[in-house]
C-alpha cells in the first residue's frame, strides 16, 4: 500500500471512530440506553408458578432489588401473555405505579392484574419493565372458578353436610350451585349422608365440644368424613399435613388448615379440598413410592 493510501486509511478510521463515539453520546443524553438507567434494578424470580382465579385485581407478588449505589424512582410496566405449548400471545400492556427502591435495597410489591376467564388450568407469564428494560417474568396459574363442580358428580343436598362456623366454606359453596346440608343447624348426631366437611375452623374456641365423639360416630355409620384441623396452639409440634383414618368402607380424613388456607382466593386449597372428599368416600391402603430410576 503506498503512502497515500495509508493516509486515506487512516483517516477513515478516525471518521468512522468519531461517528462511532458520537451516536453513543446522543443516545446516552437521550435516555435510550436502558442500562444506563435501570439495568441495576432486578427482579428476584419465584421458584414456583404464582396460582390465582380468573377474574379482576388478581394479586401478583413481584419482589425487585436494587443492586447499584443509586435510589431508582421511576414507573414500572406490566405486560401479560398468555402462553400454551406452541405460541404466547400479548393480551394487555398497562402502567403499574411509580416504584422507589433505595440503593442495595429489595422491595416485596403486589400488582392486582386481571386474567380472562379459562375453561382449565391455564399458563400465563407477567413480564414486568422499566422504560424498556425487562427486569423479568413471572410465570402464572390461573384457574377457572367453578373448580368445586365436581363435587356435584357424586354429591347432593341430602347426602353432603358441611359443618362451618367461621363461613368460609358454605359462601363458595352456594356460589357455586353446590347443594348441601348446614350441620350447625341440623346437628351432627342426626346426619345419615355420604360425605360431611367439618371445619375450616379459624380457632380452637370454634371447635364445639364432644366433636371427636360426633365424628367417630359419624364414621361408625359409613360417613366419610373430612376434618380440618384449627390452627396449632404450640406450632413447634410436628404434625402430618393431612392422614387418613379408615372406617369400613370409607374413611376420616384429618387435615392440617395450612392446605386449605385462603379458600376464596387459592385455587389448590380448593383443588386439595376436593382430592380430601374423594380419599374420604374411597380410601386407599397407603403404598412405598415408586424408587425405580426414572
Amino acid at each position: 500500500m503506498n503512502l497515500a493510501n495509508k493516509i486515506m486509511a487512516s483517516f477513515l478510521n478516525r471518521v468512522a471512530l468519531t461517528r462511532r463515539v458520537s451516536f453513543l453520546i446522543i443516545f446516552a443524553l437521550a435516555g435510550a440506553t436502558p442500562i444506563a438507567a435501570y439495568g441495576q434494578l432486578e427482579m428476584i424470580a419465584n421458584k414456583e408458578a404464582q396460582c390465582v382465579f380468573a377474574g379482576d385485581a388478581r394479586n401478583i407478588s413481584v419482589t425487585l432489588h436494587n443492586s447499584s449505589g443509586k435510589n431508582f424512582n421511576d414507573e414500572i410496566r406490566t405486560r401479560i401473555f398468555q402462553a400454551s405449548s406452541a405460541t404466547t400471545v400479548l393480551l394487555s400492556e398497562i402502567p403499574w405505579k411509580q416504584i422507589q427502591v433505595p440503593a442495595g435495597e429489595t422491595v416485596l410489591e403486589s400488582a392486582g392484574l386481571d386474567f380472562p376467564a379459562v375453561k382449565a388450568k391455564t399458563k400465563f407469564l407477567v413480564q414486568w419493565l422499566a422504560a424498556t428494560n425487562v427486569l423479568g417474568m413471572t410465570p402464572v396459574l390461573v384457574y377457572p372458578t367453578n373448580l368445586f363442580q365436581t363435587l356435584k358428580s357424586f354429591l347432593s343436598e341430602t347426602n353432603f353436610g358441611v359443618f362451618d362456623p367461621g363461613k368460609r366454606l358454605r359462601p363458595l359453596l352456594k356460589a357455586q350451585g353446590i347443594k348441601f346440608t348446614d350441620l350447625a343447624q341440623t346437628g351432627l348426631d342426626d346426619f345419615s349422608g355420604q360425605l360431611a366437611v367439618i371445619g375450616p375452623f379459624q380457632s380452637r374456641a370454634q371447635v364445639p365440644d364432644g366433636l371427636a365423639e360426633q365424628i367417630q360416630s359419624l364414621a361408625k355409620t359409613n360417613v366419610a368424613v373430612v376434618w380440618i384441623q384449627p390452627p396449632q396452639e404450640k406450632p413447634d409440634k410436628l404434625l402430618p399435613s393431612f392422614y387418613c383414618v379408615q372406617k369400613n368402607q370409607t374413611a376420616v380424613v384429618i387435615v392440617q388448615p395450612e392446605l386449605v388456607s385462603d379458600l376464596g382466593e387459592n385455587p389448590q386449597s380448593q383443588l386439595n379440598l376436593v382430592y380430601f372428599c374423594q380419599m374420604a368416600l374411597n380410601p386407599q391402603s397407603p403404598t412405598l413410592p415408586d424408587l425405580s430410576p426414572p
